[in-house]
């Protein structure tokens, strides 16, 4: 049975600050927990081509590739490029607008809401965070494991040191002492990932560094397998 959507406030709706940033291409833009500790989103980059780090992951994409949270699209796009197909899924209408008109393909959609090709997946990224939607890591790795086919792949960018954490947390842009809707969010390190990852394999040579960021490649299967080999890499594309 599918596992209920979780609350997407906070990331919808033009005038939130979240919008207003993509719009402008940049931040500053937090996630501001009620303790007032604060998590930087790197508006930025989002809004930037895909640097090094990312390119480490789509070269080792299979497609058909949908990208959980796609924002503005840089990642749909690029796959675009390598001749992949792929779609990216997004609440913010913004970030919808923003990755149809810089060449990808994006549908505003939950991902807890019924998607175009359920099942059949060949990988699904859970980049920049996205791994935390919902706050509940496990529920949200078990849709993905719905969404991909047999030996499908799902990429998820973890935190680099040892975190395990579900907060609330709100949008907010630095001006004033509030910020938009609290909404749940989650932050996972490797270990945490691996033992949230009911049905899937975490097989030897499937997690790296690249930029100062850690990502942790996931095969549809059960128990974790750690006599499989690396996961491709198509280093000959740019």
């Amino acid at each position: 049975m599918r596992s209920a959507a979780p609350p997407t406030v906070g990331w919808t709706g033009a005038a939130e600050p979240y919008a207003a940033a993509l719009r402008a291409g940049r931040g500053p833009l937090f996630l501001r927990r009620d303790d007032g500790w604060l998590l930087p989103l790197e508006v930025e980059r989002w809004c930037a081509g895909p640097d090094a780090a990312d390119w480490s992951v789509l070269r080792r994409c299979c497609g058909p590739v949908l990208d959980v949270g796609c924002g503005p699209g840089r990642l749909v796009a690029a796959l675009g490029r390598l001749g992949l197909p792929a779609l990216g899924i997004d609440v913010s209408a913004v970030a919808v607008e923003r990755a149809n008109a810089g060449g990808g393909c994006a549908l505003r959609r939950s991902v807890f809401e019924p998607l175009p090709g359920e099942g059949r997946w060949g990988t699904v990224l859970l980049m920049d965070g996205n791994v935390g939607i919902g706050g509940d890591v496990a529920a949200l790795l078990a849709r993905v494991r719905s969404l991909v086919g047999v030996g499908g792949v799902c990429v998820v960018e973890v935190q680099g040191c040892e975190v395990d954490e579900r907060v609330r947390v709100a949008v907010w842009d630095g001006v004033g002492v509030g910020g938009g809707p609290v909404f749940p969010w989650a932050r996972v390190g490797e270990g945490a990932l691996l033992r949230y990852a009911v049905g899937w394999e975490c097989p030897r040579g499937w997690a790296w560094s690249s930029g100062g960021r850690r990502f942790v490649a996931l095969r549809a299967g059960v128990g974790c397998a750690s006599g499989a080999g690396p996961l491709r890499d198509n280093s000959e594309k740019p």
